[in-house]
């Protein structure tokens, strides 16, 4: 199977902003679909490719920007754009003179938002659009998946059924094409050790120079280790002959290339005894499964882990699932000093707020609820909906506005 056989649900929203957008950039993690996304629109729209994984591109492009972009096709695609920041002003000018929608389709695997002067250049000019690993809804090819139903409070649904031992297996396969790809575990772990090689020699070397390159792969198995946890630093830092502010740097680098997300606290004027730490999140469970040295049974065996990293699953098949739904949607977590805490909680805009809890066991009772309880007493009016989900296969109300859902009914399409 290859990649372009994987349906990718931004592709409606991609479309668009190319018929209306002179710039438009797809964002993400290396190796998460970006180049087969964008080659395959570009195919059928007629563009041109060119990828600056190609050194000898990379430098005339940094040697005459300019005259490199003047001499760009009517509609291009500029793979990694980020190799060569350099551009940047260029495309601006070319934009300027001829304000063409869909003119330029930039990749781009490290966050170029944070490169100097980028966001003043092409504001106005560009849409970004986030592009994640595979949900797992596109994986199975089996719709757009539930968030969309949540917001529009449709409950009228059930689970395809009871995961048991599958809900490992899924959590340890992650979206990332290439693994999913492959018949045998020990395969699908060298491609992912091979994969965060590839980005310590390449991605992280050009975007800082660091003299501890080394110490990479470590730090992003401690961020592993505590994925659906508070972030900890100076637990990172621990075991490293290096500041804690040193090491901050280098995470801040991993969240760069979007291989960890950090996941803020919510709260509100009124929350003086909510914590505001933030959460850590692995952006993908199967390269967390690999670099805690977890495969389906042994993950299945580890409840604790378990837990852990179903949370960090569901919070990344929400995050892909909302690059796509009509809504615009903020993501925290919650936690006060009394204990009382939701995995994940969802804002929409205009303030409506959904509360999510995640547990890997077949059963769900009233406790299971008082985090989301509290929480529903902190935002009044703002309340949504709560939902726990658990390894059930029925939707089970649980009092006003909150539900027990099955796992499996966040890509399942059983009515």
């Amino acid at each position: 199977m290859s990649d372009s056989d994987y349906p990718r649900l931004l592709q409606p929203l991609l479309e668009e902003a190319l018929d209306d957008t002179p710039v438009v950039l797809i964002h993400g993690p290396r190796q998460c679909g970006k180049t087969t996304l964008a080659q395959k629109i570009g195919n059928e729209r007629g563009y041109r490719y060119l990828t600056f994984d190609d050194v000898n591109l990379v430098e005339a492009a940094k040697a005459d920007p300019v005259g490199f972009v003047d001499r760009l096709d009517e509609q291009v695609i500029l793979d990694e754009i980020q190799h060569v920041p350099e551009l940047f002003s260029s495309i601006k000018q070319a934009v300027d003179r001829k304000r063409q929608p869909g003119r330029f389709l930039l990749t781009g695997s490290a966050n170029v938002l944070l490169l100097p002067k980028l966001a003043d250049s092409l504001a106005g000019r560009m849409e970004i659009l986030n592009l994640r690993p595979l949900a797992r809804c596109e994986i199975e090819k089996s719709g757009d998946g539930l968030l969309t139903r949540i917001l529009g409070d449709d409950f009228s649904f059930r689970g395809a059924g009871k995961l048991g031992e599958r809900l490992a297996a899924c959590v340890v396969e992650g979206g990332y094409p290439e693994p999913l790809k492959r018949g045998t575990e020990r395969r699908k772990k060298q491609w992912y050790l091979n994969y965060i090689k590839t980005l310590v020699q390449r991605d992280i070397r050009e975007l800082a120079r660091i003299s501890n390159l080394e110490s990479i792969p470590k730090i992003l198995q401690l961020a592993a280790v505590q994925s659906a946890q508070l972030l900890n630093m100076s637990a990172i830092a621990a075991p490293f002959q290096m500041t804690r502010q040193t090491t901050s740097t280098y995470f801040t680098l991993l969240k760069n290339i979007f291989l960890v997300d950090v996941l803020p606290a919510w709260h509100n004027n009124r929350g003086k005894r909510l914590i505001k730490t933030p959460k850590v999140h692995m952006t993908d469970t199967g390269l967390a499964a690999v670099l805690l040295g977890m495969n389906a049974e042994r993950l299945d065996a580890n409840r604790g882990m378990l837990g852990h990293l179903l949370e960090s699953f569901v919070y990344n098949e929400l995050r892909r699932q909302a690059s796509w739904a009509n809504a615009d949607i903020d993501f925290y977590h919650f936690r006060d000093k009394d204990q009382y805490e939701v995995d994940i909680v969802m804002e929409q805009n205009g303030g409506e707020i959904i509360g999510i809890e995640v547990k890997a066991a077949a059963t769900v009772s009233e406790k299971d609820f008082k985090g989301l309880k509290k929480l529903h007493a902190t935002v009044g009016k703002s309340w949504k909906a709560g939902i726990v989900f658990y390894d059930g296969d029925m939707v089970l109300p649980f009092g006003e506005k909150m539900y027990a859902v099955p796992v499996s009914a966040l890509w399942g399409e059983i009515k």
